[in-house]
């Protein structure tokens, strides 16, 4: 199968263009000052329509899939996997669907969503819930035309610098422990740029990588939203939520193998350049088949993603196979930005050279949007079944004396 067109090809080559040409001189400087991603940037990455993605042209939008958006995504991550990411704040590329806006939101919100001008943050995560969500326990109650949300979040990226927040919230109180994944709900909790609305205290979390932007932990406090920011049905936000994951992991895997590129090209030019026992490095076996190996890796893993990318466009379910590419990218790249850091030795860690920076957010890969163990865990289900938690009984146990 031929995945890249001559139109994909054009795409790919004019975002490479923009990424080393635009975007890797801005992070080479700003990101060991853990200085944030600048407007003027955000503005030339909206003229692009980077931020449209997916979105449909009546609202400005390119009206792409999602082998673009991971296309895309590779090549602004082999610069600087925070640009990379940004472009998910558009929400309607992110872990929330589009279809999860009404048409009444989507009039109010995709035009200025696609024209970079009203991004937002996820606010799921809280400090005793990550991966699993069902264990949510912000709360909102209802007060006339009004919902009150009331709790902690955690791992809010972008929350301050956002225009609004989709914060999921707990609205039916009356959890049964074997179904509680349901009463969950989203609401978009608009805010000032830069800043924090009404009932709601934000902190950034202090992290050893993913810089040009901050990640905050919140408090909210009977935030008052109207009812009509409440995003699909009251109730079904697990299903909003896990229903964008198939797009959202192939684009994590995206961003992997654009710091793994970025490490692997980094690290071949460096060894052409050094020289050692009178000959550049790139001549000794060793290295040249480190390189080898990595390139190897880079290669099987963005083949398998245009391969889970084609069946997301092509409505094809593949919740298994975009786990497995999620975590083989993420685990490749940890280990080909390494060895990268390896290849250059002590110049590696230093911060003269971006290969420290692609191994710091190549370790996050493993963690967001879903842990490797958790993807694990996908796969084995998928593969055997999932797992029958025997029923306890209440007969003793006999232990001899």
């Amino acid at each position: 199968m031929t995945y890249l067109t001559e139109e994909r090809l054009m795409l790919q080559e004019a975002t490479r263009k923009f990424a080393m040409q635009e975007v890797l001189p801005i992070a080479n400087k700003l990101d060991p000052e853990k200085g944030a991603i600048p407007m003027s940037l955000r503005d030339k990455m909206a003229e692009l329509g980077y931020f449209g993605i997916k979105m449909p042209t009546e609202y400005g939008g390119l009206d792409m899939g999602c082998f673009e958006y991971c296309l895309i995504s590779e090549e602004l991550a082999r610069a600087w996997m925070s640009v990379s990411s940004i472009i998910r704040h558009s929400m309607a590329h992110s872990i929330i669907p589009g279809s999860a806006f009404s048409p009444a939101q989507k009039e109010k919100y995709f035009k200025r969503m696609a024209s970079g001008q009203f991004l937002g943050a996820l606010a799921m995560s809280e400090p005793g819930t990550g991966s699993d969500i069902s264990g949510l326990a912000t709360r909102a109650r209802r007060e006339g035309n009004d919902w009150l949300i009331t709790g902690n979040k955690y791992w809010c990226t972008f929350g301050d610098g956002a225009d609004f927040l989709v914060v999921i919230a707990r609205t039916d109180p009356n959890i049964d422990p074997k179904r509680r994944h349901l009463g969950l709900s989203a609401f978009i909790v608009e805010k000032p740029r830069g800043a924090w609305p009404a009932g709601i205290q934000g902190h950034p979390i202090p992290k050893i990588g993913y810089f040009g932007w901050n990640t905050c932990e919140l408090a909210l406090d009977n935030v008052r939203v109207p009812a009509e920011n409440m995003l699909g049905e009251e109730g079904k936000a697990f299903y909003l939520v896990t229903s964008g994951l198939e797009s959202s992991r192939a684009q994590t895997a995206a961003r992997s193998i654009g710091l793994a590129r970025g490490a692997l090209e980094d690290a071949m030019a460096y060894a052409q350049d050094r020289a050692q026992f009178g000959q550049p490095i790139a001549n000794f076996q060793a290295i040249r088949f480190k390189l080898a190996h990595m390139a190897a890796q880079i290669e099987s893993c963005r083949q398998l993603m245009y391969s889970v990318c084609t069946k997301i466009d092509e409505g094809q379910r593949c919740d298994t196979e975009a786990a497995m590419v999620k975590y083989l990218a993420a685990e490749m790249a940890e280990e080909v930005t390494s060895e990268a850091i390896q290849i250059l030795g002590g110049a590696g860690y230093t911060t003269h050279f971006a290969v420290e920076r692609y191994w710091r957010d190549a370790r996050l890969t493993k963690i967001f949007e879903g842990t490797s163990e958790i993807q694990l865990r996908i796969i084995s289900d998928a593969l055997l079944g999932k797992v029958k938690t025997p029923e306890l009984t209440s007969k003793p146990i006999e232990t001899s004396a």
